[in-house]
């Protein structure tokens, strides 16, 4: 068996990966939070799409990638196959967006919170897996059954976990400490997952290893990152902006500005009905009934 690191770096990669899985589930956090004071459907399912992307595509796929750069094997190059790598991102949104979907429309019930959490558990299972049937060295890579049990019963809490939170957590400070314990159980995961394996190293005489190396992973990685952080940002902007001059169905808000300028229209209405009168001429005023006339009565002589 080679040997295999998981520090190469040192402290630095699991510091990064848990702080980039935390931002990752406190976006989403906030996400879900303005699904839950979604008046339509369509704006909920846009807000757990946005909490999908950030949860899936940041706290769980970027936090793998960020951590996995700092695995080696000192024996063996390590490289890495594109398309397994990015067949990975779409398991880890679309796990997250299933058990999201699943939890985010209709009662909150802890029956369905769970039955999301072991699907959505099992398809952030798969995307490590896949991700790390990505990664190619000069030998074979086994898997201890043991640690990969553990890895995945950590996955489904993690995700059931992750999902109660999201249906249930309201207020800054709660979302924050959330995000952390989601980003604890992210990175147990995922470091619980790499403990499983093992590297045991070809005879043959191979040297060269498919795919890209490493660092080379940061450039699609920081592209494809961007992108989503760019596109979750301006879902979340234009999603706010129609929520705060819309109501729930879509209908402009008959709020001070809409008072305002429906005042302003009266007055100009007015303003032209006076000026399409014929000049010298004045409305009539509608004319006053006479008052009736009250009979006097004589007064009556006082006796001398």
């Amino acid at each position: 068996m080679a040997d295999v690191h998981h520090f190469t770096y040192g402290a630095f990669n699991p510091i990064a990966a848990f702080l980039v899985a935390m931002l990752g589930s406190f976006l989403g956090l906030l996400s879900t939070g303005r699904a839950r004071s979604a008046r339509t459907r369509g704006r909920r399912t846009r807000w757990l799409i946005i909490a999908a992307f950030s949860i899936g595509g940041a706290a769980i796929w970027l936090m793998h990638f960020t951590a996995m750069l700092g695995f080696d094997v000192p024996q063996s190059p390590v490289r890495y196959s594109p398309v397994l790598t990015m067949a990975s991102l779409g398991l880890a949104v679309l796990a997250v967006g299933f058990g999201l979907m699943v939890v985010g429309h209709g009662r909150r019930s802890l029956p369905r919170v769970v039955a999301a959490g072991v699907l959505t558990g099992a398809g952030v299972l798969a995307m490590h897996y896949t991700g790390m049937a990505g990664l190619h060295v000069t030998g074979t890579i086994h898997y201890r059954l043991p640690m990969v049990i553990a890895s995945a019963i950590i996955a489904v809490v993690a995700a059931t976990t992750a999902l109660w939170f999201t249906v249930s957590v309201k207020g800054w400070a709660p979302m924050l400490g959330a995000a952390g314990i989601m980003a604890v159980a992210v990175c147990g995961m995922h470091y619980t997952g790499m403990a499983a394996m093992g590297v045991e190293l070809s005879d043959a005489p191979v040297t060269q290893a498919t795919g890209i190396r490493p660092l080379l992973m940061i450039v699609p990685i920081t592209l494809v990152s961007a992108a989503t952080i760019l596109g979750v940002a301006l879902s979340a902007l234009q999603a706010m902006t129609e929520e705060e001059f819309t109501d729930g169905a879509g209908i402009p808000k008959r709020g001070v500005h809409a008072e305002s300028h429906a005042h302003s229209w009266s007055l100009k209405q007015a303003s032209l009905s006076a000026m399409r009168r014929t000049p010298g001429s004045r409305p009539s005023p509608r004319p006053v009934p006479p008052r009736p006339a009250v009979a006097e009565e004589p007064l009556a002589e006082v006796p001398s």
